[in-house]
């Protein structure tokens, strides 16, 4: 069912991958104009059911589940038992149906990881890919268009169901509605009366203003929760017990300085695959970091989310790609980086 909605949206302009419509630069104007809407296929979809789903996630995720409210959006981490990022989450609740959503590219890999913990447990797995459609809709009319339809507007990081799905608030005007596959193409034509669409690089730079990275196959296990700030945007609790990784990710959080931290930057690249290493005078051939995620910027050139060592931004001299690559321009997140 999503197949199709997606083949539909190729005839109005998309490429292949949804990565645009067909002009990168015209999303970005697009976004910084006005409300824009996207298809979010780079998006997967686990739904976690059964009597033991809650008890079943706390248990091996960065956050506490035990308390999500069926009204909350979280964010968690699954970790490798050295404290590295296998994937990361949004994820909700619906009475013992816990839903995880993570970047596509990882959900057969994930899924597989999570179903080899099961064992006993009252639990059962399902990739909702084909069953449930991500569209996202953001800008200054958002949350009057989805009034307007008679949808919900959840406040940041609140989520509320309707007849057949959920509406996510992200917060600063961002919305995703997660609905019925079947029920996608009809919502998609009535919110392009008043919403531009773009494709999916613009709103991963929305993302990367916000300072929200997302964990895609390229950068799988390169990085240990606070290297990519989740523990600021509210990805770790430190009070919880123990999951894969736990250890470390508290030594992390404990012992110090992180000596690692994920900024925004710009470059005037036009093309930068995520995992790209990151270089610095100070380091020589060795890498000090790695491309979280990039998206083409309104000014030209890229925005981006990078990792790199402190020490080396501060000394204001980073390279993309190489050790004598670009240099990118650091540009403020909107949290509070310590």
């Amino acid at each position: 069912m999503v197949n199709d909605w997606l083949e539909s949206l190729r005839t109005t302009g998309f490429d292949a991958d949804f990565e645009s419509t067909g002009n990168p630069g015209v999303d970005a104007q697009r976004v910084a104009n006005g409300t824009v809407i996207a298809p979010l296929s780079h998006l997967g979809i686990i739904q976690v059911q059964g009597g033991d789903a809650i008890e079943f996630l706390h248990n091996l995720l960065s956050n506490d589940v035990s308390s999500l409210g069926e009204k909350e959006l979280r964010r968690a981490a699954l970790c490798n038992p050295k404290g590295r990022i296998l994937a990361n989450f949004l994820l909700w609740r619906d009475a013992d149906v816990i839903t995880l959503q993570l970047s596509a590219d990882l959900l057969p890999i994930i899924q597989k990881k999570l179903s080899m913990y099961v064992l006993r447990s009252k639990v059962k797995l399902g990739d909702a890919g084909e069953s449930l459609a991500c569209i996202g809709l953001a800008g200054p009319q958002a949350a009057v268009l989805l009034q307007q339809q008679g949808f919900p507007q959840p406040g940041p990081m609140q989520q509320q169901a309707f007849e057949n799905g959920t509406v996510l608030g992200l917060g600063d005007r961002r919305f995703e509605i997660v609905i019925a596959a079947g029920k996608a193409a009809a919502l998609w034509q009535t919110l392009c009366v008043a919403a531009q669409p773009v494709g999916i690089a613009a709103w991963r730079g929305l993302d990367i203003a916000a300072g929200m990275p997302l964990i895609t196959a390229a950068t799988m296990e390169e990085f240990v929760p606070q290297m990519v700030n989740y523990e600021l945007i509210g990805g770790v609790s430190f009070k919880k017990g123990c999951y894969p990784g736990q250890e470390i990710v508290a030594r992390t959080q404990h012992l110090g300085k992180i000596k690692r931290r994920m900024y925004r930057a710009h470059t005037v690249m036009d093309k930068l695959a995520d995992g790209t290493a990151v270089y610095a005078s100070e380091t020589g051939e060795q890498a000090c970091g790695a491309v979280v995620m990039s998206a083409p910027s309104v000014q030209g050139g890229l925005d981006l989310l990078l990792v790199a060592q402190s020490s080396c931004v501060a000394a204001g001299e980073i390279h993309l790609g190489n050790p004598s690559g670009p240099v990118p321009r650091i540009l403020p997140l909107p949290y509070v980086v310590e």
